[in-house]
């Protein structure tokens, strides 16, 4: 139970930045690394400098006694509309006069000492001398009496340098300024400002807290500003319906268009965000499930979204079948199936889920496992990713098929996922799907903690084969593989340190 609960917490650390993208992967950067390449084009345009005096000094040792000294300008504390020039800043920094042609040289050997501020120059033009070059140097890495160590006065004695530093003004503006350090000195002091949002192609999706909406237009500039290639902010405002899994959203700031393009596992997708369900953090469970597949297996994708399951199975040469209820998502799967050139191996349908399962589902399989097992060499897969109701769907199972009980290692392989707030959230899944099931999957399922999606609120994954009994109206005899005995062969994977064994 320990375990369980320290992996979820990891998970969280793992998928959730201050204002940052959920790890995944698709094409688009995440929120802080293009920060960095943003700044530097920017870079030199936020500093005005202005030369005040010349000090002699002796003695260094890092000193950080104002924290404070680079945040943004206290008076913005509590700001609901974005005012950028609120932000403007005034700081004192010692400065070093070095000549133009050692600078690139010296600046390797002192990069310790060198301010290291986004969107500011390191290096700047002396006002007064045009053989020469101000290096700006950082407050914090003085002592109190503004000193260079005995180290550094040595690099500087190699270069024929005099440590003789001067004051300068540098004026931080809002460019300056990490979207972190605008939230944390907009919002109210001892509220938590740490938000994640996903990113959809142009888009950012975030779960505002409470607290946070009073500032959620701010909020929402600021990342457009901060992330290159965002031009939309939208928030969730309800809960994801049940029936199509799209939900309410307003924007925040930017564009009203929600008609985006993703690429995830190296696939490109186009949808109306707004009409339908995608999550970027589903990424690596989707290359996992696909992973298990062979080429001409057989999947059933009950509730396909876009297709992020039903598309990469069909690249590695799978037979599938996919359905979403939702007419959008139906729509989108289509449009996907050709951009991505599969729709010749993929049926697409627009069913409700126990109709596709009682219809095409029941139909395929009845065929498939008609096959002896010699001519079987394939394996039955069916996906059902709709968490908040799909393990209600497993009754269905139920004496689903007519005919003789086939061979136990030809029947499918059922991945179901569903949310839990239990304290054993493992336990909680098996017990729901063995509930619907009518039959005890003790021994003959595996369980993989997906993600957190809340606190106290986990998603999770039960993977097992349909028991005959259960999938086929006549009792199936008792069978013993002659290769192995059946307590292995019923034995779930034990290769995930993620499986319900860890509970």
């Amino acid at each position: 139970m320990i375990l369980w609960r320290l992996h979820g917490c990891c998970a969280r650390l793992l998928t959730t930045t201050c204002f940052g993208t959920a790890a995944s992967n698709t094409s688009f950067p995440t929120a802080w690394k293009p920060l960095a390449q943003h700044f530097d084009r920017l870079s030199g345009l936020c500093i005005e400098v202005q030369r005040n005096s010349s000090f002699r000094m002796p003695e260094t040792v890092e000193n950080k006694s104002n924290p404070e000294l680079y945040s943004p300008n206290p008076d913005v504390r509590g700001m609901t509309i974005l005012d950028r020039a609120a932000f403007k800043k005034t700081i004192t920094v010692p400065v070093l006069k070095v000549k133009k042609e050692i600078i690139n040289r010296l600046l390797k050997s002192l990069k310790h000492m060198v301010l290291q501020q986004a969107g500011l120059k390191r290096v700047i033009d002396d006002p007064e001398d045009e053989h020469h070059k101000l290096v700006l140097l950082d407050p914090h890495k003085m002592s109190s009496e503004g000193s260079l160590g005995e180290a550094d006065r040595k690099i500087l004695k190699q270069f024929d340098i005099i440590p003789e530093l001067s004051k300068h003004d540098v004026e931080f503006t809002y460019d300056c300024f990490k979207a972190e350090e605008i939230f944390q000195a907009v919002l109210p002091e001892g509220q938590d400002v740490t938000s994640g949002f996903s990113r959809v192609g142009h888009i950012a999706h975030l779960n505002l807290r409470d607290h946070q909406l009073p500032y959620k237009h701010l909020i929402g500039q600021v990342i457009i500003d901060k992330n290159p290639g965002i031009t939309s902010v939208v928030n969730k405002i309800n809960t994801i319906d049940n029936t199509y899994r799209n939900f309410q959203m307003e924007i925040l700031a930017g564009e009203t268009n929600m008609m985006t393009k993703v690429k995830e596992n190296s696939i490109q997708y186009e949808f109306d965000f707004s009409k339908v369900y995608w999550n970027p953090r589903l990424s690596t469970e989707h290359s996992r499930i696909v992973d298990l597949l062979k080429p001409e297996d057989v999947l059933f994708d009950v509730f396909a979204g876009v297709g992020p399951f039903a598309i990469l199975a069909a690249r590695k040469k799978c037979r599938v079948f996919a359905n979403d209820l939702n007419p959008e998502s139906y729509k989108w799967l289509q449009h996907n199936c050709k951009l991505n050139k599969v729709d010749r191996t993929i049926q697409v349908f627009n069913m409700d889920g126990r109709d596709f399962l009682r219809g095409p589902v029941k139909e395929q399989l009845t065929e498939e496992l008609s096959l002896s097992t010699k001519e079987k060499k394939n394996s039955l897969h069916i996906v059902m990713n709709l968490p908040a109701l799909a393990i209600e769907f497993l009754d269905v199972f139920k004496h689903l098929l007519d005919g003789e009980p086939c061979s136990s290692n030809l029947l499918p392989t059922v991945h179901c996922y569903s949310f839990s707030k239990h304290d054993n959230p493992a336990k909680d899944i098996q017990d729901k799907a063995e509930a619907f099931l009518g039959t005890s999957l003790e021994g003959r399922c595996s369980i993989r903690l997906v993600r957190n999606v809340a606190p106290s609120k986990e998603m999770l994954c039960i993977s097992f084969q349909v028991p005959a009994d259960v999938l086929y109206k006549r009792q199936c005899p008792t069978e013993v593989s002659p290769e192995e005995p059946a307590s292995k062969r019923l034995r779930p994977n034990g290769d995930s340190s993620e499986e319900k064994s860890i509970s």
